[in-house]
């Protein structure tokens, strides 16, 4: 199906006599333009309940299509693995890297307990239930949750700053496990998890980085041999570093630094050959040995060790001191933000390599899960390890059976080998802390974005200068409010390109990406590459209006005219247009219409179409000049700047340059080759030919 246009019928064509219209036809022969019909929607079957209805028969007929094993698998993950387990080709593996993760995780747990403000116990407790439940209802098979560094160090930062006695404390920390929890729950029934996206790369990486040196620096305390402020600021901590440093010992910062330097001597050779990788895991618990060994030998003075560790499982509990739930609330969003961004970035990127997919709001619910049933056996907050994980990834984990190992070992750690932890230098802690932290230091991301991107660049300063110097919670809030200002800026002030058709084809692109794109006397293609709305509508009619008064002649093409007659917007990148665009969109063609300056719309999608129908805009604007494509959109104009270019000449020089019937017989089998050469885009033309006109219009 075709639609002609032909010139003759646009209003705004100069009138003229009889006469000197037939003497203009015989001149200039005015042939119709072919177009594309553009498919307009029906109005009146585009009502709310049928889409509500078509909703409704979708769920109801997805829930009829689900079977018993498949519901099996959604509310147990851990199905997925078992039905499919395959012994001889699984079992080694995940036995090999639970029994690793496990011994990397007996020390760090303990360590991260020390840091978190807790007795090492708890750290243990920590990496004991969670593993298993999560096991069961996580869907990540290779994701090693228990206790982590940053976790650690929110816990530390907003319990520290109140004055608290040991049991409250302690008490606190595991009512944090158990509100993190529920929020990891709620995020996941709701599917909320969407929300963490607005969190851009540059934040995280700026806010561990940041973290990570706050980390280090409050462990100093245990190399150094004296007490340090605890602070989640670094003036704070260097000040208390500085003046007390006559208290200085030698025998902890010497070992402390020895086993420091082992231990990174072995995660470095793990990395980096691969007939070392077992060096990578087993670094914390060498350096643990080693500690003990040291210890149990020379019984030095000056090094604090981590003292008594009750020994047996953890018994069942509820967390107590609700009343301080109210004040714990910001501290939790913030630990819940963190634990999605590391556990669910990881779990993803870890699935997309070992070839399953993974259900965001599933790893959360596992996450949640985790957390509560954690609270009820004297854990504090948990999530998924990016050391441990890639470990666990490497050392050739399959299932969640790995996780399950690593938890038992735990538990026969807690049964039989706490006496063994009371010789423990605290020094060695605070190197297997440091150590650990080391890797999220990400100056490496800070140099790629100065390269790559000066505004993310910028972001990641931002982030990491606030929270070194005012604190965690409000670098995370800097971070993230200047974050959204970028995006509300980037969507306040779309990109808009002006386009040109790219010679002997029907494409149009952005002149300035192709400055040899053909624009045209008297008309302007615009693209507008984003969803218009009133945030962005006034930018938009600033920049048309715009585009309307700069006008380069020089390397335009057509009919010379002395102003704009046509605005084509090109609306295929516009996905979404509401009220406020709407109604602009009607004073804009108001504004035009009164200076003579006619709006043609080109490819619309279905939405935007049917908005613009319900707001009477496709009826107001004509449905004539709506087009399927752009170079539909050119031609019909093309023909009418053709036509308001052209002036009646004296009657008498008609009759003197009259051409024979011969001549208007060639110059006319000319155009219609050149139409259709140019409407096929086969034949690539010179760059200073336009074949869209006759050559000498």
């Amino acid at each position: 199906m075709e639609i002609t246009y032909a010139s003759s019928s646009h209003r705004y064509l100069p009138t003229m006599s009889a006469s000197s219209s037939s003497s203009l036809g015989s001149s200039m022969p005015n042939r119709p333009v072919k177009t594309i019909p553009l498919q307009h929607p029906n109005t009146t079957s585009s009502s709310s309940t049928p889409l509500l209805q078509a909703m409704f028969w979708r769920w109801t007929a997805k829930i009829k299509r689900t079977t018993p094993s498949q519901w099996i698998d959604t509310f147990l993950p851990c199905y997925r693995w078992i039905r499919t387990y395959k012994w001889r080709e699984y079992l080694q593996p995940d036995l090999m890297a639970g029994l690793t993760v496990g011994i990397m995780l007996v020390p760090q747990a303990m360590s991260y307990a020390k840091l978190a403000g807790l007795h090492p116990i708890y750290g243990l407790y920590t990496g004991f239930i969670p593993i298993f439940v999560y096991a069961i209802f996580g869907s990540s098979r290779q994701l090693a949750i228990g206790p982590v560094a940053l976790v650690s160090l929110l816990v530390s930062n907003v319990l520290g700053g109140m004055d608290l006695s040991d049991e409250l404390y302690t008490e606190l920390a595991i009512l944090l496990a158990f509100m993190v929890g529920i929020m990891e729950c709620i995020m996941a029934f709701l599917r909320l998890g969407w929300l963490i996206r607005f969190i851009s790369h540059s934040v995280i990486s700026g806010f561990t980085t940041a973290s990570a040196i706050v980390i280090a620096l409050s462990q100093a305390k245990y190399f150094l041999g004296y007490d340090v402020v605890r602070s989640s600021k670094i003036v704070p901590l260097i000040k208390s570093i500085i003046s007390g440093a006559h208290k200085f010992s030698w025998p902890p910062f010497v070992m402390g630094s020895c086993i420091l330097a082992i231990l990174l001597v072995m995660k470095h050779l793990g990395k980096s050959r691969k007939r070392f990788r077992f060096l990578r895991p087993a670094g914390p618990l060498t350096a643990v040995v080693l500690g003990t060994v040291f210890v149990k030998i020379f019984h030095p003075s000056s090094i604090s060790l981590v003292g008594d560790i009750p020994q047996g499982l953890p018994s069942f509990s509820i967390p107590k001191k609700f009343e301080y739930a109210k004040s714990l609330i910001p501290t939790a969003m913030l630990i819940t933000g963190v634990a999605i961004l590391e556990s669910v970035g990881i779990a993803k990127a870890l699935a997309a390599k070992n070839g399953y997919e993974l259900d965001s709001s599933q790893e959360l619910f596992g996450l949640g899960l985790a957390n509560i049933l954690g609270s009820f056996f004297s854990a504090y907050p948990s999530t998924g390890s990016f050391s441990r994980s890639a470990v666990n990834n490497d050392s050739g984990a399959k299932t969640g059976l790995a996780g399950i190992v690593a938890g038992t070992i735990m538990g026969c750690s807690l049964l039989f080998l706490t006496p063994l932890f009371e010789y423990i230098p605290q020094c060695g802690l605070a190197a297997i802390v440091i150590s650990a932290v080391m890797g999220l230091v990400d100056y490496h991301e800070a140099i790629f974005l100065w390269h790559v991107d000066k505004k993310d660049f910028v972001l990641w300063i931002i982030t990491s200068t606030t929270t070194l110097f005012l604190g965690i919670e409000i670098g995370v809030l800097v971070g993230v409010g200047v974050s959204l200002a970028f995006v509300i800026h980037e969507s306040a002030n779309p990109h808009i390109a002006v386009l040109g058709r790219l010679p002997g084809t029907t494409v149009y692109r952005n002149i300035q990406q192709y400055p040899e794109a053909y624009t045209y006397n008297g008309i302007v293609i615009v693209r507008i590459d984003a969803p218009i709305y009133f945030a962005n509508i006034s930018f938009i009619k600033d920049r048309l209006r715009e585009y309307e008064a700069d006008v380069d002649k020089s390397a335009r093409h057509g009919p010379e005219v002395e102003r704009i007659h046509f605005l084509i917007l090109e609306m295929s990148p516009i996905t979404y247009i509401d009220s406020s665009a709407v109604q602009a969109l009607k004073d804009l063609h108001q504004e035009y219409k009164s200076r003579d300056i006619e709006i043609c719309i080109a490819n619309p999608n279905q939405d935007v179409l049917l908005t613009l129908t319900k707001a009477g805009i496709v009826e107001l604007i004509g449905k004539e000049w709506y087009f399927v494509r752009v170079h539909d959109a050119v031609q019909v104009c093309l023909q009418h700047v053709q036509s308001l270019n052209q002036t009646p000449k004296n009657p008498d020089s008609f009759a003197e340059d009259k051409p024979s019937f011969f001549q208007r017989l060639s110059k006319q089998r000319e155009e219609d080759l050149s139409i259709a050469e140019l409407e096929s885009g086969d034949k690539i033309t010179e760059p200073h030919l336009e074949p869209l006109l006759s050559r000498k219009s």
